[in-house]
C-alpha cells in the first residue's frame, strides 16, 4: 500500500472517520481507522458496531492495499503535520506518513480481527443538509445523558410525506422540530418512526457538512439501521428501541399566559444573575403586565436581581422558575430574534417557540420547546 494526499485532505476525512470511534473499548481494533486505497482515492472509515462512517478523498495511488491504524493517533499526527502533499505507505507493520523532511512511524492493528461493516440501508429521501444539522442540534440539546434510561438519550425521528419531525426529551424537556424533505416516490405511502442516539446523529451530522444534501437511508425491513449521506461521507447510525412518549397532549397550553422577550437579551440576563444560583437552584422570572420581566436568583445575602422589557397578555402577572441550564439550552435553540413563552404558572408547562417572523418560522420549520417550571420560586 503507498499512496500520496494532500494534508488537508487526509486531516479532514480523518477528522470526520474518527467521531464514529468510541472513547473507550475493551476491542482494540475499534480504535482505528481502516484506511483504503485504490483507483485514485483513499476511503477512511470508523466503526463501533452502533456508529460507522466513511469518507473518501482524493489521492494518488501508487500501491493499492487496505491498513488498519490506531484512530486518534493519526489524527494527532495530521494536526502536526506541514501543508502540503504527503507520501503514506505501509512497511511490513508499520504505516508510515512524511512530508517535507517529518516522517512518523505508526503501528498497525490486525485487519483479520476488524468486524464486517454493515451493509448501507437503501435510499429514501434527501433533507437539506444545513436545515437537517439546525434541527438535529436543536432538539439534541433535550436529549437525556443518563445511559441507564438509553430511550431517553435518543431523538425519535417521524418521516410522514413530505414532512420530518426530529423530538427529543428527558422528562424536564422536550424539544421538538418539523422541517421538509424530499421522500422517494415509493416512501411516501409509509409513516417511518425511528428512535437514533441523539450524541451519535449530532456527531454524524457535523461529518457530513453543509453544503449539500443529506440522503437518508432506510431498510422498511427491519436491518435496524438508518443511513445518513452527504457528499463525500456515508455513515449509517444503529437505531434503539422503543419511542418516546407522545408530546400532543403536553403542548396544548389552552389557557395559557402569553409572554414575548428578546431571545439574546434573556439569555444574557439569565446567563448574569445565575452567578450568585447554588448547584441545581433555580432562576425566578416575575412576567408582568406593566411591560417587563424581573429576574432573580440566589438566597440569603447572595442575590441578583434585573429587569428587562417584554410584554405578557392573558394575566396581570405570571411568576416562573427554572434551572438555568436549561432555560440557557432552550434559548440558544432558536434562531429568532424574539421568543415567546405560554405560561401556566409555577410547577407548571412552559412552550417556547420563535415569534413569526423570525428566521426559521413558518409550518416546515417549526420549532418548540417545552419546559417545566419548578414548583418552588426563589
Amino acid at each position: 500500500m503507498e499512496f500520496r494526499i494532500d494534508r488537508t485532505a487526509l486531516a479532514e476525512a480523518v477528522g470526520r472517520a474518527v467521531r464514529a470511534l468510541p472513547a473507550r473499548t475493551p476491542v482494540p481494533v475499534l480504535g482505528g481507522l481502516l484506511l483504503e486505497a485504490d483507483a485514485g482515492r483513499l476511503a477512511v472509515t470508523g466503526f463501533d458496531f452502533e456508529a460507522s462512517v466513511r469518507v473518501e478523498a482524493d489521492a494518488e495511488v501508487t500501491a493499492p492495499g487496505r491498513v488498519l491504524v490506531l484512530g486518534r493517533r493519526l489524527q494527532d499526527v495530521c494536526r502536526v503535520l506541514p501543508d502540503g502533499p504527503l507520501h503514506c505507505a505501509l512497511e511490513a507493520s508499520r504505516f508510515t506518513v512524511e512530508a517535507d523532511g517529518t516522517r512518523f512511524g505508526l503501528s498497525t492493528l490486525p485487519l483479520a480481527e476488524y468486524p464486517a461493516l454493515p451493509a448501507p440501508p437503501p435510499p429514501y429521501g434527501t433533507v437539506g443538509a444545513d436545515a437537517f444539522a439546525t434541527a438535529v442540534a436543536q432538539v439534541a440539546v433535550a436529549a437525556g445523558r443518563d445511559d441507564t434510561l438509553p430511550l431517553l438519550t435518543g431523538v425519535q425521528l417521524r418521516l410522514d410525506g413530505g414532512d420530518m419531525t426530529l423530538a427529543a426529551s428527558d422528562r424536564y424537556r422536550y424539544a421538538v422540530r418539523r422541517l421538509g424533505w424530499k421522500p422517494e416516490a415509493a416512501a411516501c405511502e409509509d409513516v417511518v418512526e425511528a428512535l437514533l442516539p441523539a450524541r451519535r446523529l449530532l456527531d454524524l451530522t457535523r461529518s457530513l457538512g453543509r453544503r449539500e444534501d443529506v440522503r437518508i437511508g432506510w431498510d422498511p425491513a427491519g436491518s435496524g439501521l438508518i443511513g445518513l449521506e452527504g457528499g463525500r461521507t456515508r455513515a449509517a447510525l444503529r437505531l434503539l428501541d422503543g419511542r418516546l412518549p407522545t408530546y400532543k397532549s403536553l403542548f396544548d397550553m389552552a389557557g395559557a399566559a402569553v409572554a414575548e422577550v428578546e431571545c439574546e437579551e434573556l439569555a444574557e440576563a439569565v446567563r448574569r444573575v445565575a452567578v450568585v444560583a447554588e448547584a441545581n437552584s433555580p432562576v425566578r422570572l416575575d412576567f408582568s403586565a406593566d411591560g417587563s420581566v424581573r429576574l432573580r436568583a440566589g438566597y440569603g445575602d447572595d442575590v441578583a436581581a434585573q429587569r428587562l422589557p417584554a410584554t405578557l397578555t392573558g394575566a396581570d402577572e405570571v411568576p416562573v422558575a427554572f434551572n438555568p441550564a436549561y432555560l440557557l439550552d432552550a434559548l440558544a435553540s432558536f434562531d429568532s430574534p424574539r421568543v415567546r413563552l405560554e405560561l401556566l404558572g409555577a410547577g407548571q408547562r412552559a412552550l417556547l417557540h420563535a415569534v413569526p417572523g423570525g428566521a426559521g418560522d413558518g409550518a416546515a420549520g417549526e420549532h418548540r420547546h417545552l419546559l417545566m417550571s419548578v414548583k418552588q420560586l426563589v
